[in-house]
């Protein structure tokens, strides 16, 4: 399930889906720890003997304040006879989450209702060992364990405090949980109970005929009591607008720090522009470490998640983060990657692995250290050349030398060294690794244009340092593998680049024939020009083959892909088609271009992204090739961080042909 409105500062995380349920809390980290394990913390209303829990029978409309990492929500339930205004925010400095519901009586008379609240807690993401109670010092609900804890109240006519509560068990001798003991209208819990546990508390709020009233909601999260207790007193201290007004400012500003012409762009392709860059910054954590996607619900799938930093996807999202002009936020993720690099396997080799945790460790992989008996070096080799290529252009940009001298000899040398040495002395390729999708291993047409771009960015490092002997290698390396990509991936019998190729023990070369929509990168990462005939016989072959011949449209992944497939009629639907595929095309209409007209063909595109969005502005992984519903992760990273950049490189390509 879509994650539609995510909102967060870089510690603090807190996802809904489309039923308007919170379904992610992550803490202290973006991406590590998530306290629910995915599961609901539902809110309902109870009036005049009636019971409903919010979801999407309430015709929910689900966005965010203009501007804002502030949702606006909109909910209406017909047999309660009540209109809600939600927005909910977490504040850009402390962790505190606040909801503020507008509660209004469609009714001809005054009305009492009950708001219901409940917290189906997994602190450290497990169930044992949690205890919530009700905290009368702090007039609240609080869960914890170890050194994690979360605190509940509310404020309504100025009055602070909760009006009926229960703790509970749940999951245990068929227990489903106290928010079912929500739904007569009372709550009749016990004030503590420990082990697997969840809660519910409620408000009483009366609301006079066709009138209104308002209800705050908040969670604060700590390490310990007297933290979660300063931020309760802190709400109370300075009132909920402080908090709504300081934050909404916060990114208003972060959003609009740099005047930028947006020439004839569409209103709404500028709009999903914006949003992109403020859902991206959701995914990254305090510490510069870009996070792939927080959508708990892929775990069903895999038991695992998105929640890593990929040092491929990091570094495109960095690159348009760097475009975009955040490079504050580029500068930690790249001392993120440093860090990174000088230690564990990494700092021996001078490449990255396949994943890490949010803080750096190492994340879970599938890719082994042995094949065949014999060992491999389980990476993704593309990923380690695009850190150097976004580092390059982020350096190329803003000229911070301070910055960047404290890289250069065990990051940029280190990985240059690599990225040269790692080769076949032979054919002057790389040598095998894991391709993009972290399925195949082999030779990849994409996997050579990403080492050829770090090569040159290595080299460009090199020069600007006045090391003559290390630019001369870099810039050699990266000549023979664009000579080695041209005589062993460009197929004159195909007329077009290959995917892959997989040499077997007598060097002799297996070709893959799949068309994938990766082989965008030649010319996207500078080893050939976007209007050189190998680039343009490629892409018409993807064009061609990969374009959905559903209504829906867009660039499937690669032939047969059967990654969430839901299609089996392979002919016309290739694949799902992915948002980050679908732009790649988009960015070689840009890139070809000698007019405005047919410059339109990538603007079609970014509208046809803008029109899959859901309504909050998020981009999922996939779309559904025939209903356009977000499909697998959502939001992902990936999809934002494509999004922008393809926007800012239409602008810089409208002003040259204007």
């Amino acid at each position: 399930m879509p994650r539609d409105i995510p909102v967060g500062n870089g510690n603090f995380l807190v996802n809904f889906d489309n039923d308007y349920c919170i379904r992610d809390i992550y803490f202290p980290s973006v991406g590590k720890e998530n306290h629910t394990d995915g599961r609901k913390f539902r809110f309902g209303i109870f009036t005049e003997g009636k019971f409903k829990w919010v979801d999407k029978s309430w015709g929910l409309k689900l966005c965010y304040s203009r501007e804002s990492l502030i949702t606006r929500v909109e909910a209406k339930n017909i047999e309660l006879d009540i209109g809600l205004e939600c927005s909910d925010f977490i504040d850009y400095k402390e962790n505190i989450y606040i909801k503020k519901i507008l509660i209004k009586n469609l009714a001809e008379r005054e009305r009492e209702f009950r708001i219901f609240f409940s917290h189906d807690f997994n602190i450290l993401e497990y169930p044992a060992g949690d205890t919530s109670y009700y905290d009368p010092d702090e007039r609240a609900v609080i869960h914890y364990k170890r050194k994690r804890y979360f605190l509940m109240s509310g404020l309504r006519n100025n009055v602070q405090g909760i009006d009926q509560y229960a703790n509970g068990r749940k999951e245990f001798q068929g227990l489903e949980g106290t928010w079912r003991d929500a739904e007569d209208g009372i709550l009749e819990g016990s004030p503590i109970s420990q082990g697997s546990v969840d809660s519910a508390l409620a408000f009483t709020v009366k609301v006079p005929s066709k009138g209104e009233n308002i209800l705050y909601y908040w969670i604060c999260a700590g390490r310990d009591y007297a933290e979660v207790s300063r931020l309760n007193k802190m709400i109370m201290g300075h009132g909920v607008d402080y908090f709504n007004k300081r934050t909404e400012n916060y990114w208003k500003a972060w959003l609009n720090k740099d005047e930028r012409g947006f020439g004839g762009i569409p209103e709404e392709v500028i709009d999903l522009y914006k949003k992109s860059l403020l859902i991206l910054k959701t995914n990254i954590n305090f510490n510069g470490a870009i996070i792939a996607g927080n959508d708990s619900d892929i775990q069903h799938f895999a038991r695992d998640t998105y929640s890593y930093m990929w040092p491929r996807d990091g570094a495109l999202t960095a690159y348009a983060l760097d475009m975009a002009g955040y490079q504050g936020v580029t500068r930690q993720f790249f001392n993120f990657c440093f860090d990174i690099i000088c230690k564990g396997k990494e700092s021996v080799g001078g490449y990255f692995l396949h994943k890490y945790n949010p803080d750096g460790s190492l994340g879970s992989s599938w890719h082994p250290w042995i094949s065949s008996g014999q060992k491999i070096l389980p990476i993704q080799e593309d990923g380690t050349g695009l850190i150097l290529w976004s580092l390059w252009f982020h350096f190329n940009k803003f000229r911070d030398i301070e910055f960047i001298a404290n890289l250069y000899e065990n990051l940029i040398i280190r990985c240059g060294d690599f990225l040269a040495s790692y080769r076949n002395d032979e054919t002057g390729l790389p040598l095998s690794s894991y391709d993009l999708w972290e399925e195949k291993w082999g030779i990849h047409t994409f996997t050579l244009s990403a080492v050829y771009a770090g090569l040159k960015a290595s080299e460009n490092f090199a020069d600007f340092f006045g090391n003559r002997k290390r630019k001369n290698i870099y810039g050699k390396a990266a000549e023979e593998i664009k000579s080695a990509m041209g005589k062993y991936l460009y197929s004159k019998e195909h007329n077009r680049f290959l995917k892959t190729i997989v040499p077997d023990k007598n060097g002799i070369f297996k070709k893959d024939l799949t068309i994938d929509s990766s082989l965008y990168a030649p010319f996207y990462f500078g080893m050939f020009g976007a209007k050189d005939e190998w680039v343009i016989n490629t892409m018409n072959a993807v064009k061609d083959r990969l374009w959905l011949k559903t209504l829906s449209g867009g660039l499937a992944r690669y032939e047969g892909d059967g990654y969430y497939r839901i299609s089996e009629n392979i002919k016309e639907v290739p694949g799902n088609p992915w948002f980050i595929c679908t732009l790649w095309l988009a960015q070689w209409y840009i890139a070809k271009a000698e007019n405005l007209k047919e410059l339109s063909e990538a603007m079609a595109i970014l509208k046809w992204v803008q029109a899959r969005a859901l309504s909050s502005g998020v981009l999922a992984e996939q779309a559904d090739p025939y209903t356009n519903q977000s499909h697998s992760v959502s939001p992902l990273t990936w999809s934002h961080a494509v999004f922008i950049t393809t926007v800012l490189e239409y602008i810089e390509k409208a002003k040259v042909l204007k």
